[in-house]
């Protein structure tokens, strides 16, 4: 631990230098690189959170359609920079997780929010985009139907308010609590108070869509407990639009509270808003813990300061302005998401409804927090590669929160929203993670927990749980491939599934990870086991159309075969795009179509989809590109511009990567991550920043002794801080040497001094700590191969 402490003093201290350089020399700092509205016209509830830290608990946000939810669980809502009206302010942001809204007012009092073609039907105000300024920790908007200067900022778990008004006898605020926000699902119950102290206390009760889908009868509560600087002269409540005034305490769907003051011309009143997963008093402890000595400013600066620290684990340097504001804005969208579900004492929500206590060290302190998590469904192409390099003890603890759960429930959840269960996708891919993480250094987890419970996940189809996923394991375990038919329809059951070809390929990529992770725990059996698993894509691959192809379950393909037809067989996809998905075996892969086949295959496929911007062109649609012939908004296909590295043409990786992050990621709003593509919690923004700095690992960091490609870094100098409890070396640097500023092709890598010849370079040279300086042309050098 204090070999730790010692660590983190020293990239604080080279964070704090970097900062004050910066500023005497005139020019920005990591945070200001970063623009939290890229991406927002049609994003998804966790999207868009300014006000908040890194894998923080309270995300605050502005929502200008959040009270609508949505009927599917995953839908845009919440905040659209296309809308011009504001509801409110939510504090918790997650997968399937939201609620606690704050809005100020000014005049008679209104407790619905209102329509967004009728403003003045509700407590929303309209702004204009001039006055509202987001940026990493902090959130600023002038609610123009009240004269209010709305400002948010952060700690972990403590969400800080303030609200300048206007000269008025009755300046509102107005705690709406028991109304859906967002992805929360349905509201079972609610409840507020207004204390004898003068706290506002309370909590919210949610069914998400998710969490009744994976565990039925499963809730989702919310607490709270907030502090204000000034005291009102009116208290009520309400529900929905009932008012009771004088009220000061009330429960049940729509319950809410509000507060009124008499204000002098711009007077503040500041409000602290300590959250928890697991009641009240942990969210008075959270309070008292971290917003205690804080006022708004403190806590505003604060929350910049952890910013760069968090964003300058990677320093970029040199390449276009532009690409700094998508690397930085990535960064930040990576470190956004899966945030705290656990107390500053270490509470933490268990999966039956009650709070468990995670272990203390000898000062009282957690030995690690909990997390919620969205589906780790193609993490390893982006967030875990990120996380082992930069953010390794992330990865431990997202690590022991998923054991948290296994321990309690004898299951791996693959996302878990307050430890309850929240697939998504219906698969698991978190043993996966577990055994790439033990093939990286990271292994201060529970090993042999985490192997059983990784092996678990991939054989045992006997007693499992819905909300473990892969319902359909036992075809895959007997049959070596999971079924597809019809009748199967959107479903996965014991007897197949919808998705039986794509759940094939995943299971077998899985199962290989798993074998690794068995190998070195000299687990022979098991390794062998798990080998002869993760060859099961071969039995759907089709040597007539050199496609992978559903099989029914008498064994025949599937008739009426349309390699472009999403959702036969293949989850948010279709067969072009899947037949790529055998990244533990792609040399197999390749010598089953043929290596020239497959690169013109490949190469085709990129220069027909770059007409369409890799993905669904400017449609404003999450599942945009399903039943195109390269879809990069979606995590099936994104390792799949690296495979060339494999094939024998790694400049035409370097080529199609180069042209994906110039085209697909734009700056703006509307064209972010691509055009309203589902960003999940970070995975498009870790995927830019791992290939802009021109490293990637295809197989997912699952082989023992993983290598990373290399590809053509857009910046002149890339710096990695490496963290020393977990890995050897110090930093890592890239300096790239071009011959004009759009090479992209790399004529010569050398390591240390070294000359390398091929594109591949071991995880463990990295972490070792060092230098690679790749130079890069306009033309491509066709004797850098594998």
């Amino acid at each position: 631990m204090l070999k730790m402490k010692r660590l983190n003093l020293i990239v604080i201290y080279l964070m704090i230098l970097f900062s004050f350089t910066a500023k005497a020399k005139g020019e920005k700092s990591l945070s200001d690189y970063v623009d939290p509205n890229i991406g927002t016209a049609h994003c998804r509830w966790f999207f868009y959170t300014p006000a908040a830290v890194p894998f923080g608990m309270a995300k605050l946000a502005p929502s200008t359609d959040a009270h609508l939810g949505n009927p599917g669980g995953w839908q845009a809502v919440g905040y659209d920079f296309r809308h011009t009206s504001i509801e409110g302010f939510a504090h918790f942001h997650e997968f399937q997780i939201g609620g606690v809204v704050l809005a100020p007012t000014v005049g008679p009092l209104q407790t619905v929010p209102g329509e967004l073609d009728n403003p003045d039907g509700g407590y929303r105000s309209r702004f204009d985009k001039k006055d509202e300024t987001a940026k990493p920790g902090y959130y600023c908007v002038f609610l123009k139907d009240y004269g209010i200067k709305a400002e948010l900022t952060a700690t972990k778990r403590v969400g800080f308010h303030r609200y300048t008004f206007p000269k008025s006898e009755q300046s509102n605020l107005i705690f709406d609590i028991g109304n859906k926000q967002g992805e929360s699902g349905e509201v079972k119950d609610a409840y507020v108070r207004y204390t004898s102290d003068g706290r506002i206390e309370g909590y919210v009760i949610t069914w998400p869509v998710y969490v009744n889908i994976y565990q039925p009868g499963a809730d989702i509560r919310m607490y709270f407990s907030a502090e204000l600087n000034k005291k009102p002269i009116k208290v009520g409540s309400f529900i929905k639009n009932t008012i009771y005034p004088g009220k000061q305490e009330i429960a049940g769907q729509g319950a809410g509270l509000y507060l009124t003051f008499s204000t002098k011309e711009n007077e503040t009143i500041d409000v602290k808003v300590g959250l928890s997963y697991t009641s009240i008093e942990n969210a008075r402890y959270n309070l008292e813990a971290e917003g205690k000595h804080l006022n708004f400013q403190d806590a505003r600066k604060s929350a910049n300061e952890v910013w760069n620290d968090y964003l300058g684990r990677i320093i970029v340097e040199g390449g276009k302005e532009t690409d700094k504001v998508k690397f930085y804005t990535g960064l930040y969208h990576a470190l956004l998401g899966r945030g705290l579900a656990s107390d500053a004492n270490g509470y933490y929500p268990k999966n039956d409804g009650s709070a468990g206590r995670i272990a203390l060290d000898a000062k009282g302190n957690p030995l690690h927090n909990h997390y919620n998590t969205d589906a780790i469904w193609g993490g390893f192409w982006n967030l875990t590669q990120l996380w082992a390099l930069a953010y390794p003890e992330y990865y431990s603890d997202w690590i022991k929160s998923q054991l948290l759960v296994y321990k309690e429930t004898g299951w791996l959840g693959d996302g878990i929203a307050c430890s309850k269960y929240v697939s998504g996708v219906g698969t698991n891919f978190t043993g996966l993670a577990i055994a790439a993480a033990y093939n990286c250094g990271i292994r201060d987890f529970d090993i042999e927990c985490g192997y059983e419970a990784a092996l678990k996940n991939e054989v045992e189809w006997r007693g499992r749980i819905e909300g473990a996923g892969k319902m359909d394991l036992r075809q895959f375990i007997e049959r070596g491939y999971s079924p597809y038919e019809e009748r199967f329809d959107m479903k996965t059951t014991e007897e197949g599934s919808g998705f039986g070809a794509s759940h094939t390929l995943e299971y077998s990529f899985s199962c290989f990870a798993v074998s690794q992770f068995a190998k070195q725990l000299g687990k022979e059996k098991d390794y062998q086991w798990l080998s002869e698993l993760s060859k099961g894509w071969k039995l759907l691959f089709d040597k007539e159309t050199l496609l992978i192809r559903p099989k029914d379950t008498k064994g025949h393909f599937l008739k009426n075969f349309d390699p472009l037809a999403p959702w036969k067989g293949f989850q948010e996809g279709n067969a072009m795009q899947y037949t790529f998905y055998v990244p533990h075996h792609i040399d197999q892969l390749i010598d089953l179509v043929g290596k020239d086949k497959f690169n013109n295959r490949l190469d085709s496929i990129f220069s027909l989809s770059r007409k369409n911007l890799f993905s669904g062109g400017t449609e404003l649609n999450a599942f945009a590109g399903l039943n195109a012939l390269y879809n990069h908004g979606n995590q099936p296909n994104l390792h799949i511009s690296w495979l060339f590295n494999f094939s024998g043409k790694p400049w035409l990786s370097q080529k199609w990567v180069h042209a994906i992050l110039n085209e697909f990621y734009g700056i703006e709003p509307l064209h972010g991550y691509g055009y309203g593509q589902d960003e999940d919690q970070g995975q498009l923004g870790s995927w830019y920043v791992m290939s802009s700095i021109g490293l990637f690992d295809v197989k997912g960091l699952t082989e023992i002794n993983p290598k990373l490609q290399i590809g053509a870094p857009l910046f002149d100098k890339v710096t990695i801080y490496l963290n020393q409890h977990y890995h050897p070396g110090k930093k890592f640097e890239i300096e790239s040497k071009k011959t004009t500023a759009d090479a992209c092709y790399i004529r010569s890598i050398m390591l240390n001094n070294k000359k390398q010849s091929t594109p591949m370079l071991p995880f463990e040279e990295v972490v070792q700590g060092g230098k690679m300086v790749v130079e890069l042309s306009e033309y491509p050098d066709m004797n850098l191969t594998d």
